[in-house]
């Protein structure tokens, strides 16, 4: 019995140590070591990036103003109390975040009348998202077109060149990243003075 465990037992400790070694000491030295020499700049637009001024297409809002160290969202979802009767009514910091959001895209672009695109009002769950809806980015694009000096069309073309597509077509969303979309502008169409 003594020799049937410890033809059991020598294997798996031998198979333990063997891949402890590789994988808890050599790939680890091995990916430093490749760092330490392959160029490797830092993605800077996978953190969204607050955008407020009117000559560039704005982003979601987010609860932790793009921090990364402190990601989280709002946790606001749309009901919020119980009144007297013991209805649940709305949740009103949320509709007031919302109502503030919509007015702020209405102060910047009076003339524009279609309505505001829920993720333009909303916060992501990370606070961090640098993605909208194509939906969000069109909305905006004739506000940056006068703002740049060109025209909407000519916006469009710069959204539709970062537009980025459902993976493998079917996983996610369309998405447009602003901080991608927003470098793309300011080097075809710098912002007027």
């Amino acid at each position: 019995m003594w020799n049937d465990i410890k033809q059991t037992l020598r294997p798996a400790l031998v198979s333990l140590a063997l891949f402890t070694v590789l994988l808890g000491l050599v790939y680890p030295a091995a990916m430093i070591a490749l760092a330490a020499v392959l160029p490797h700049p830092a993605p800077t637009d996978l953190v969204g990036q607050p955008f407020d001024d009117p000559a560039y297409i704005w982003g979601r809002t987010s609860a932790v103003s793009y921090n990364a160290m402190a990601s989280g969202g709002t946790n606001a979802g749309p009901t919020g109390f119980i009144d007297d009767k013991g209805h649940l009514g709305p949740n009103k910091t949320l509709t007031d975040a919302v109502s503030a959001r919509i007015a702020a895209l209405h102060e910047v672009d009076p003339d524009n009348t279609a309505p505001v695109p829920v993720d333009l009002v909303t916060s992501s769950a990370s606070g961090l998202d640098p993605d909208i809806s194509p939906a969000a980015a069109y909305h905006q694009a004739a506000r940056v077109a006068k703002l740049r000096g060109t025209t909407r069309e000519n916006v469009v073309v710069i959204i539709d060149g970062v537009l980025e597509e459902r993976f493998l077509g079917v996983i996610g969303e369309r998405r447009v990243n602003v901080v991608r979309l927003n470098r793309a502008l300011d080097a075809a169409f710098p912002r007027l003075k």
